[in-house]
């Protein structure tokens, strides 16, 4: 956006990614450590004292948590991993999706205000350290290492003299780009979007407390358009958190394939 210059010695500064290096609240401790946290808690919390009292006809807890498991369970893990295996993964994924999800939401949180998966270290732990070994592990345990690295990098049907080629590309994006990709993806999307709100936000504000005459009017579309983001960052915070859990199912289910 650049500087703009609304008033004799005033000008506007966008945000920039510096805003997102949060300082330490105590010690080497930072907000997003603290928003991991919570999520946890609020996480255990929801589900332990939903599913405490179940009955035959659900209250709401209920069938909210019910729901929750239900989406996990049969449009995620089933649907991508295949009705043979799927079940034992369910707990995985759906907390995945639960954890991504509130870490995302906090971005719109009042007082919080901060989606934790913005900072890309916490959706890289959570690629590279939870879903990369487990559906690597899952596929050897089923097929054996041999078979399973065969499947991964020697798709059927290919001439001999491609699989020079082939085979490292493979290697590449089943080894090496997987888990890469599946953190970037919710980190650009909750970096982006936050870095917008910013925006408007601070936009609506410059211009309404440095701005001159109808200036100060203009004001009031940057407050709708940082409204309007916001609902639209809601949205895309709860696709993203599906799409993380989707792609770690398909990553397991593609594991476990017996074909390629």
């Amino acid at each position: 956006m650049g500087a703009l210059v609304l008033a004799a010695g005033d000008v506007f500064t966008p945000p920039t990614a510096e805003a997102f290096n949060l300082p330490p609240i105590f010690g080497w401790v930072t907000k997003p450590m603290l928003l991991i946290v919570l999520s946890v808690v609020i996480i255990l919390a929801f589900f332990l004292l939903a599913s405490r009292k179940l009955s035959v006809v659900p209250g709401k807890r209920q069938f909210l948590v019910e729901s929750a498991y239900d989406f996990g369970r049969n449009n995620i893990a089933r649907e991508q991993i295949g009705a043979a295996d799927f079940m034992r993964f369910v707990p995985l994924i759906l907390a995945l999706f639960s954890f991504v999800l509130v870490n995302n939401l906090f971005g719109i949180v009042p007082i919080l205000q901060f989606p934790t998966m913005s900072h890309i270290g916490f959706p890289l732990a959570l690629s590279v350290l939870v879903v990369y070994p487990v559906y690597h592990y899952a596929g050897i345990r089923k097929h054996g290492l041999g078979k399973y690295l065969k499947n991964q990098l020697v798709p059927p049907g290919a001439p001999k003299l491609v699989y020079l080629l082939l085979t490292p590309i493979e290697f590449f994006t089943k080894f090496v780009m997987n888990p890469i990709t599946l953190a970037i993806r919710v980190f650009a999307a909750m970096f982006a979007g936050h870095l917008l709100i910013m925006l408007f936000g601070i936009s609506a504000e410059y211009l309404l407390l440095h701005g001159d005459g109808v200036i100060k009017v203009v004001s009031a579309f940057s407050f709708a358009g940082a409204l309007a983001m916001t609902f639209i960052e809601a949205l895309i915070m709860c696709i993203q958190a599906f799409i993380f859990a989707l792609l770690s199912a398909n990553y397991i289910g593609a594991a476990l394939a017996e074909d390629h």
